[in-house]
C-alpha cells in the first residue's frame, strides 16, 4: 500500500493553482471541469508520476470551522519536504509568502511553517 493522492481544501481552486505553481514550483497534473469546480491536482515537478495533492474545493458546509480551528491552533494542514528549510523560506520570502514560523532547528530536522493564501497553514520540512 502507497499514498496515491491526498487533499488540502482550498478557498478559491484558481488562487490556489497559482500559488502551488508559481509561488510553490507544483505542476498542474490533472485539470479537469467538475460541474462548478474542478478536479484539480499538482505534483512534484520531481516525481511527476509521484503522489498528487488534490486542491480541494472548501464548499463543505465543515470544512470552514476545521480549516479555521487549525489555523487558529497553528496546525499545518500538508507538510512537504524541501532538501533546505533555510534557503527554500528565503526563496518563498522573495514571492512574499507570509510565514507564521520561521525555521526552526528542531534536533534531526528543521520546519517552517506559511500561509498558503487560500486558508492553510502549509510546514516545509528538511532532515
Amino acid at each position: 500500500m502507497r499514498i496515491h493522492l491526498t487533499s488540502v481544501f482550498v478557498d478559491d481552486q484558481e488562487q490556489a493553482l497559482h500559488f502551488y505553481t508559481d509561488v510553490l514550483g507544483f505542476t498542474t497534473k490533472h485539470d479537469v471541469p467538475v460541474g462548478t469546480d474542478r478536479w484539480l491536482t499538482v505534483v512534484s515537478p520531481e516525481e511527476p508520476d509521484g503522489v498528487e495533492l488534490l486542491l480541494e474545493p472548501s464548499s463543505h458546509p465543515a470544512v470552514g470551522p476545521y480549516k479555521e480551528a487549525l489555523v487558529a491552533d497553528g496546525i499545518p494542514a500538508a507538510s512537504f519536504a524541501v532538501d533546505d528549510v533555510h534557503a527554500e523560506y528565503d526563496r518563498l520570502r522573495l514571492f512574499g509568502v507570509e510565514f507564521t514560523q520561521e525555521p526552526l532547528d528542531a534536533g534531526p530536522v528543521t520546519t517552517a511553517v506559511f500561509d498558503d493564501t487560500c486558508g492553510n497553514l502549509i510546514q516545509i520540512q528538511s532532515a
